[in-house]
């Protein structure tokens, strides 16, 4: 078999959204997610695998900035789309575009790749880690109270239609970009992705919603999320469904907490994506019934070990010689010296002897302070070669809170 990787060209990209489609089952039918899409493409970062069949395979990348520890935003490639039709499988068809792809982020600059996976175990063997994880829950309404800290009295709730609300939204997100490592900016056009509802994909639940948490006016937090109607031998069983819910403060937070769980006629509470140290952790009056799970988030690519690890700042002082492994992009492989503390950090490479030895996947893992290194020591993943070396790196790549991706792509 014979087959060739090309850039998308505009004219194929109907043809390439199809091939995808059909990859997953035929999931991208609505014409309002096909539309949106379109819009997003970044064309000239689209890839293409063909054979006498057409495209067989597909992948992408958005440009996107991520918040990094330390709050700063870094540039990086949002991995998308990929896919191989069933008649191609292991041929080498992903393996060829996931090398291009690197090969393309490394010329442009970028440093770190992200994406989320339909099927976690498929990124590993490209040296992508699980750097964070998200928590799913279905909240049984009825039986569970949030807490109401002094001043919940204060915020007004005002229920607007999800589109009406969609600039007061952003604005509140935008505010909370820096406070969490894996939060992604919005670029141009992405404002509309958290409020698109096609009719066909609600599932039996009504409109998406949007509810405005206001406190003296000013619009403080938010939550976004459509109710399904339902009813048992007791009576009403409906399900609030929640796509999202931000706020600037901890007390307009309980408040949507609140607001959510008091919804009328509905005794469950459901949502797939919060962070895995979410304060409603702290809010809840029975985990037991709240059925809370953890699955992962983003996986992380370091594309140039150096400059990644410099941009980022460092919870302690921290002088280590990682030894780093990459055998499917060797660009990486070798030892560097990083040196860094909360104000800024320097990784070059070094002929010094190596204090940790670890796979590049790993340190991808670590990278925005979820996973701790000891912890993947501990699972037998990093070696240490210098005592003492694995709790100065530890402690140092930890963050503050947890890292979270707020949203698929």
């Amino acid at each position: 078999m014979t087959t060739d990787v090309r850039v998308l060209e505009p004219d194929q990209w109907d043809t390439f959204f199809d091939r995808l489609g059909r990859a997953f089952g035929g999931m991208l039918d609505a014409s309002q997610e096909r539309e949106l899409w379109r819009r997003l493409t970044e064309v000239e970062r689209s890839l293409a695998v063909w054979d006498d069949d057409g495209i067989v395979g597909t992948a992408g990348a958005f440009s996107f900035r991520m918040t990094v520890p330390g709050g700063a935003p870094l540039d990086v490639a949002g991995v998308t789309m990929v896919s191989v039709q069933p008649t191609h499988r292991r041929r080498g068809v992903l393996t060829s575009m996931m090398r291009r792809q690197l090969d393309d982020f490394r010329e442009r600059g970028e440093s770190v790749a992200i994406l989320t996976a339909s099927e976690p175990v498929i990124y590993g063997r490209f040296g992508y880690g699980i750097a964070a994880r998200q928590m799913y829950a279905s909240v049984d309404s009825t039986r569970v109270v949030f807490a109401a800290p002094k001043g919940v009295d204060a915020v007004r709730m005002r229920l607007v239609p999800a589109a009406e609300g969609r600039e007061s939204c952003e604005s509140v997100y935008a505010r909370r970009i820096p406070a969490r490592p894996g939060m992604l900016a919005r670029q141009p056009g992405w404002d509309a992705l958290p409020v698109l509802d096609p009719p066909e994909d609600r599932a039996g639940a009504g409109e998406l919603l949007c509810v405005l948490a206001e406190v003296d006016g000013e619009v403080r937090g938010y939550a976004r999320y459509s109710v399904r109607s339902g009813w048992n031998n007791a009576g009403a069983d409906g399900t609030v469904n929640l796509r999202d819910v931000e706020a600037l403060d901890p007390v307009t937070y309980a408040a949507l907490w609140r607001y959510l769980a008091g919804i009328d006629l509905t005794s469950r509470l459901v949502f797939r994506n919060r962070p895995a140290d979410d304060p409603l952790l702290h809010l809840a009056s029975d985990m037991r019934r709240c059925e809370i799970g953890l699955r992962d988030g983003v996986h992380l690519r370091l594309v140039d070990v150096g400059a990644a690890l410099a941009a980022r700042t460092y919870a302690g002082p921290v002088d280590v010689v990682l030894d780093v492994e990459d055998a499917f992009f060797p660009a990486n492989t070798g030892r560097w010296r990083l040196t860094g503390d909360a104000k800024g950090a320097v990784c070059e490479r070094t002929a010094d002897p190596a204090d940790l030895a670890l796979p590049v996947g790993v340190l991808a893992a670590a990278y925005l302070g979820g996973p701790s290194l000891r912890a993947l020591a501990d699972a037998g993943l990093v070696r240490e070669l210098r005592p003492g070396a694995l709790t100065e790196a530890s402690v140092a790549f930890r963050g503050v809170v947890e890292p979270w991706l707020p949203h698929g792509f």
